[in-house]
């Protein structure tokens, strides 16, 4: 895709839409790159919020959305997730590059039009779907492609996080499905649906059940999901959001090979466990883990300072939202199974239409996630 020439200054504007939790993770993540970048403009409807924001970062409290897209050269979406679509658009119809965050919308049709919107604008455009960048990820991929491992057989998945309506998330619009759309599988484990075909190839099909505890309307808070690929591996996923505060974020997979066992923990920064037949066994974790991987010759980068990168040479970035979009197709078929009782349900291959999709996305009224 050709993207718009960058004609601004060398330092490049930014401006965010939404103060949180997502936001201040992607200001930090700014300053730890050392982007040649600066936060001029925030709006919040918190306007506390918007206000603290602003002051760690130099930045000025923008009136409305639109004073935010003037200000900048390229806008961070960091809102609820309905808001997510008209943000983009704004942001595209005014020539502004565009980082959104996860998940793009609450249905498939609309973020299927937030594609041809940042397309049709030519800006350049990115989705913090930062799980391929980690560092524990990247490793257990290059290991679990090494000839020795043999071909990839399953790959079990356990994702489990307090319900982010409280604590450090403080998202109580999560509770909300009319903001949120659905609840663990979109809000939270749409990253490891992106991940499970990043690590094992193209899906073939899925089928999902979906629970939930807390009684929040069409917010699920448990969603297990298998998964086929087109190599013939089968995975599960479960995603569960429970109320232990002491346990935020956290995954673990397992990767069993023909011939090799791999298991991550943390999956930032690890602990990565492995067992080969060859007899190789090893463990690396912190430090240790990103040594491995620079010896096996896999870059690592910043997710946050190559958007900024991407905006200053007018170069398309990665993942951008065509891309992001095929975990939109995955997530809208787990959730048509879960709502036709478990019945598998055929997914495309990666850059094809979602073929079999209601016009307006999963479940039976037209709404990601109904069940």
């Amino acid at each position: 895709m050709a993207v718009r020439p960058y004609h601004g200054a060398v330092t490049v504007r930014l401006g965010f839409l939404g103060a949180g939790f997502i936001a201040r993770h992607h200001a930090g993540m700014l300053d730890l790159a050392g982007a040649d970048a600066k936060i001029v403009a925030v709006h919040d409807p918190d306007t506390a919020r918007a206000a603290a924001f602003a002051e760690a970062h130099g930045a000025t409290v923008a009136a409305d959305e639109e004073e935010v897209v003037a200000a900048a050269d390229a806008v961070y979406v960091c809102t609820w997730t309905s808001e997510h679509p008209r943000l983009v658009a704004l942001a595209a119809a005014e020539g502004r590059a565009v980082f959104c965050e996860k998940p793009l919308a609450t249905t498939l049709a609309d973020a299927t039009a937030m594609v041809q919107d940042v397309q049709r604008a030519g800006v350049v455009n990115q989705v913090g779907l930062v799980m391929r960048d980690y560092p524990g990820f990247l490793l257990l991929r290059a290991l679990a492609r090494r000839p020795v491992s043999g071909r990839l057989m399953s790959i079990v998945f356990r994702d489990d996080q307090f319900i982010p309506v409280q604590g450090m998330y403080a998202s109580d619009w999560r509770a909300d499905r009319t903001r949120a759309g659905a609840g663990t599988l979109l809000e939270h484990s749409i990253h490891d649906l992106d991940i499970l075909e990043w690590l094992a190839g193209p899906v073939t099909s899925v089928t999902g059940r979906t629970a939930s505890f807390h009684q929040h309307q069409g917010i699920e808070d448990v969603a297990v999901a298998t998964l086929a690929f087109a190599s013939g591996a089968l995975a599960t996923l479960t995603s569960v959001w429970h109320d232990v505060l002491a346990r935020p974020s956290l995954r673990r997979v397992e990767v069993f090979c023909e011939r090799a066992w791999y298991a991550l923990e943390g999956d930032v920064f690890g602990p990565l466990r492995w067992m080969v037949d060859d007899g190789e066994e090893g463990a690396v974790a912190g430090d240790e883990l990103v040594e491995r991987l620079h010896a096996e010759g896999v870059p690592t980068r910043n997710p946050d300072g190559a958007f900024v990168e991407a905006v200053a040479t007018a170069t398309p970035s990665d993942p951008d939202l065509a891309q992001a979009l095929r975990a939109h197709v995955l997530t809208d078929a787990v959730y048509r199974s879960a709502a036709a009782s478990g019945h598998p349900v055929a997914t495309p291959v990666a850059g094809d239409p979602p073929a079999g999709s209601p016009a307006g996305g999963g479940g039976t009224d037209g709404r990601v996630g109904a069940t």
